[in-house]
């Protein structure tokens, strides 16, 4: 623009309004003259040169006002000037001068009419800008005469009344301050009587009206003691927080609940009592453990408080053992417990809370109370797993701090006992199997249970070595269900719950399907009853004398003494088989005879026949059973061991009654009734039956003893068998073979040589069998699944084997019992080749007979002591029976020449000895009869019959068929036939060469 303006100045350009120029600050204009329009005139008039002309100008003209054109174009001047190139140049520059100066005429004369408009607007607006002063000044002047005739006077009193105003909120502002000042001491009253929620509400009220006043500067200190005493409430309500870890109540946490949400730290809250929790379980068993330490150990100036709980432990004695399990239960119960009824707290007040609110405002506080809620929901769930994973790691470290080893059974029991409980309470509070305590508890029974195992061997060792094998007096109807031993198996429950638990559901049907928690959820602890519930366990399993009762037995005598023409085997108590009851009053004779001849009952009930050893055998596997029963994971090892006590009680019973390798009176001796002076090996028909496969001991029970002695009897400790050692590890498990008692004399024939030790032995053996089928089906469901195949055989091979010992034990009496080698001798006297028929049988059938009656006397005599059931009289009739059968077939084939007189003879014989034996016994039939009578029959055979005789009855002795042969020589077959038929036998005696 001031190059516009210079440009016009050089023209002599002028403004016809000159009058103007002092209202205007724009330069004024000339216009050019008439040489000058010529000028301008002779310019190109093409407006696109012009435009290129422009173009051509260095944009340095344009940049700003205080450009020196005239410095610009002499600093451009080359060092050596050129006269025509200037002249060009100035040429140049001329044109471009003119084509602007041509340019902005141009414009100038285009807006000239708009500028002298606009000059005539301004001059009017300075025309209306001095009346308007004018007026402004007239209206000052009448505001002047107002205010003093009207503001000053009226408006005064509204100021005043205002001022009064401002004055009384003042005042009631003071007055509110004031009392802020004294909220301290009602905040301390509060916290005393634990109104925690009324202290955070009054103090929060306090700081927001603090806040109303915060400009006065007395709030500033006042709020800054309102933060210290609001952190002081936190304080001591983190503290009540901690309380209910250990004693839940539910107005004290309801408070505390509801002074955290006013606070707006209701996660906070939770998240610090998961910390109290952890710490109180902690504290508590250390402080437990500590208590018993401490006291146990007197005056030591060991310092314990500084001792890791771990190593703690270990410093417990065993007197101090279970009472601090029991206690450190009984604490941790009361953590859990506080836990549990805290869990149910939050879910009661979380269905009280959700109620649909349908405004703004209460809708989204709503889904901050439901972030609230899941949150404390999540918390509390997991908390369970972390709390009870806690008590289990502290009591592991208990239970695996003392050596359980040395612990009498029953203490063990108890400590299996709380530990099952425990883990019966983890599976209800969270579900858990209690892997943690279950292992620790694995391991401590497991190294228990092989040291008391091994003990319970020896100590049966020492009490079989030590049984003198007399009748242990128990009652008719007793049961092993009577030993408090197998209390636990009377409760219908799961094998993981434990006794004391069961005694309370068994008294209080109702409260089966309540859960710990909730049985003593207001008073009590589960852990409590253990010990009361073992004073009131007591047993009645014992008989009086032997006897139900003392007029029982006065009656039984006396019948015995009126009845003394009866036999004695007839002398027979009567009891009542379904309740074991017998009557005061005399037993009537018909009663007695009704009973059968063969059960030797004699004055004595039908109670079971053990010993005191049996007993505890009895007892020993109930107590098995119960530790088995607590704790599952080691039911395979339980079982193992229960069934080697039943495989030593019954190897030790064979080797004591059933080995046929004892002494046995000479037959010679016998006869003169000297049984007892001498030794001699059992001849004649006693070899001939054992050798005849008719069998004492089966395959299966030889098979059995066998392996009970591999496995379980140490041979090496016995005699001077020591020149081969096993591994120490494998005698380490076995036990010396047992030694009958000197007391248990078996070589007198007047007690039927100890046949009344022998049936307490053997029938004990056979009761411990049936106690053994009744407990089957428990066992089986103890037994891992893997491991029931063992269950099975042990069953199958050495249980049911128990009363098959009756026939190799028995044997020996039957044996000894009859003098069957005077009867060969007498009948060896006996001419059989006489030619007419006999009508009085033979001297030696009545010998053999009185041998029978004097046999059955004794059994009477034995049945006095000991009560011979049913099974063992007929076993023993069986083989005295079968061994004078055969004695008689042998004897019948050491004739040398018999007729058919002698035959006829011979039967009459048998005939006269089986009429007076079947008066004797009860056994039907008679064994071995048709063994006789074949072979007396015959002797009538033809050749032909004779050889398929012999080829089909291989039950005879070659001796005997031979001599069946060689009798019939001469009579009906001859000398060709007689080698025929001894070639027959002897091929069928080749094979056993």
């Amino acid at each position: 623009m001031q190059k516009i303006k210079s440009l016009m100045a050089r023209q002599g350009l002028k403004s016809p309004q000159e009058s103007m120029a002092d209202l205007s600050p724009v330069e004024n204009l000339r216009i050019p003259s008439k040489e000058e329009l010529r000028e301008l005139r002779e310019q190109p008039i093409d407006p696109q040169a012009e435009q290129e002309i422009i173009d051509s100008i260095e944009e340095v003209y344009f940049s700003n006002d205080s450009f020196d054109m005239v410095q610009h174009e002499l600093e451009k001047l080359p060092p050596e000037l050129n006269l025509q190139e200037l002249e060009e140049y100035r040429d140049k520059l001329k044109r471009q001068q003119a084509a602007v100066s041509k340019k902005v005429a141009d414009l100038i004369l285009e807006k000239q009419p708009a500028y002298v408009k606009e000059l005539e607007r301004v001059t009017a607006l300075q025309t209306n800008l001095q009346l308007a002063a004018v007026i402004c000044t007239n209206a000052r002047r009448q505001l002047s005469v107002a205010k003093e005739g009207f503001t000053e006077a009226s408006l005064g009193l509204l100021a005043n009344q205002r001022r009064r105003h401002l004055l009384t909120g003042l005042l009631k502002s003071l007055r509110t301050i004031k009392t802020l000042q004294r909220t301290d001491v009602r905040l301390s009253e509060m916290l005393e009587e634990e109104d925690y929620p009324g202290a955070i509400q009054l103090c929060l009220e306090c700081q927001k009206a603090a806040s109303t006043f915060k400009h006065y500067s007395c709030i500033s200190e006042l709020n800054s003691k309102l933060q210290d005493t609001l952190e002081q409430i936190e304080e001591q309500l983190d503290v009540a927080l901690s309380k209910t870890c250990k004693h839940f109540d539910v107005s004290h946490y309801t408070k505390v609940q509801l002074a955290y949400t006013l606070l707006g730290k209701t996660q906070t809250a939770m998240d610090q009592l998961h910390m109290h929790f952890t710490q109180a379980i902690h504290n508590t068993v250390f402080q437990v453990v500590l208590g018993y330490v401490e006291l146990c150990a007197g005056n030591a100036d060991t310092k314990f408080q500084k001792m890791q709980y771990k190593d703690l432990c270990t410093h417990i004695t065993l007197d101090s053992y279970i009472p601090c399990l029991t206690d450190l239960c009984k604490a941790l119960w009361e953590v859990m417990l506080s836990y549990h009824r805290t869990m149910q707290w939050h879910e009661e007040h979380d269905k009280q809370e959700t109620t649909p609110t349908p405004e703004d405002a209460a809708a989204a506080e709503s889904d901050e109370l439901a972030v609230d809620r899941s949150y404390v929901k999540k918390k509390l769930e997991h908390g369970l797993t972390r709390i009870w994973q806690d008590v289990q790691l502290k009591v592991k470290a208990y239970i695996l701090g003392t050596d359980m080893s040395n612990f009498k059974y029953d203490d063990f029991i108890v400590v299996l006992d709380v530990i099952s409980r425990l883990m019966q309470v983890g599976e209800e509070f969270c579900g858990s199997k209690s892997e943690v305590l279950q292992e620790s508890i694995k391991r401590q029974s497991v190294n228990y249970f092989k040291n008391y195992h091994r003990a319970r061997l020896e100590e049966l060792r020492m009490f079989l070595e030590n049984e003198t094998w007399e009748l242990c007096p128990v009652k008719s109807n007793f049961n092993i269900a009577q030993l408090h031993e197998f209390k636990f198996m009377g409760q219908c429950r799961s094998p993981s719950v434990s006794p004391s638990r069961q005694a309370v559901s068994s008294t209080s049907p109702a409260q089966e399907e309540l859960s710990l928690f909730q049985q003593y959820q207001r008073e009590g602890n589960p852990f409590e009853m253990h010990m009361e519930h073992k004073e009131e366990e007591t047993e009645d399993v014992l008989a009086s004398n032997g006897y139900e009762s003392d007029e029982l037995e006065k009656s039984v005598y006396q019948d015995y003494d009126s009845d003394s023409d009866v036999p004695e085997e007839l002398k027979q108590d009567y009891v009542d088989e379904q309740t074991g009851d017998a009557p005061l009053k005399s037993v009537p004779r018909e009663t007695m005879r009704s009973k059968k001849k063969s059960d030797y009952n004699l004055n004595k009930t039908n109670a079971p026949i053990l010993t005191n050893t049996t007993l505890n055998v009895i007892r020993l596997v109930g107590k098995y059973m119960q530790m088995m029963n607590i704790l599952k994971p080691i039911a395979f090892d339980v079982i193992h061991c229960v069934s080697q006590l039943f495989d030593y009680y019954l190897y030790a019973v064979y080797t004591f009654f059933g080995r046929n390798d004892m002494p046995v009176p000479s037959p010679s001796l016998q006869a003169h009734g000297s049984r007892e002076a001498g030794t001699a090996r059992v001849v004649g028909p006693a070899c001939l039956y054992e050798s005849s496969g008719l069998g004492l001991i089966s395959s299966r029970l030889r098979t059995t003893l066998n392996r009970i002695q591999e496995s379980l009897i140490d041979m090496e400790a016995v005699g001077e068998n020591a020149g081969v050692h096993g591994p120490a590890e494998d005698r380490k498990e076995k036990v010396p073979s047992p030694h009958l008692s000197q007391l248990v004399v078996l070589t007198n024939s007047g007690t039927l040589y100890g046949l009344a030790q022998r049936v307490v032995a053997t029938e004990s053996l056979v009761f411990l069998a049936e106690q053994f089928e009744s407990l089957q089906s428990h066992l089986d469901t103890m037994m891992p699944a893997a491991k029931k195949p063992f269950l099975q055989q042990f069953y199958s091979q050495t249980v049911s084997t128990a009363s098959e010992l009756r026939k190799p034990i028995y044997w020996i009496v039957a044996a000894k019992a009859i003098d069957y080698e005077q009867m060969l001798l007498m009948m060896a006297g006996v001419k059989w080749d006489i030619r007419e028929i006999m009508s009085q049988h033979n001297v030696y059938v009545d010998v053999l007979l009185k041998e029978f009656e004097q046999f059955n006397k004794r059994l009477g005599e034995v049945s006095r002591h000991v009560r011979i059931p049913l099974p063992v009289s007929n076993v023993l009739w069986e083989h005295c029976i079968r061994l004078a059968n055969r004695t008689l077939v042998e004897g019948y084939a050491n004739v040398k020449k018999c007729s058919n007189e002698g035959r006829a003879l011979m039967q009459l014989d048998f005939q006269q000895f089986l009429m007076k034996l079947e008066k004797l016994t009860d056994l039907r039939p008679i064994p071995d009869k048709e063994f006789v009578e074949t072979y007396i029959k015959a002797y009538y055979l033809t050749e032909n019959d004779m050889e398929q005789f012999i080829k089909n009855h291989r039950e005879y002795s070659m001796k005997q068929l031979a001599n069946l042969v060689n009798v019939c020589l001469g009579s009906h077959i001859n000398k060709k036939a007689r080698q025929k038929l001894l070639a027959a036998i002897d091929d069928i005696d080749r094979p056993k060469r």
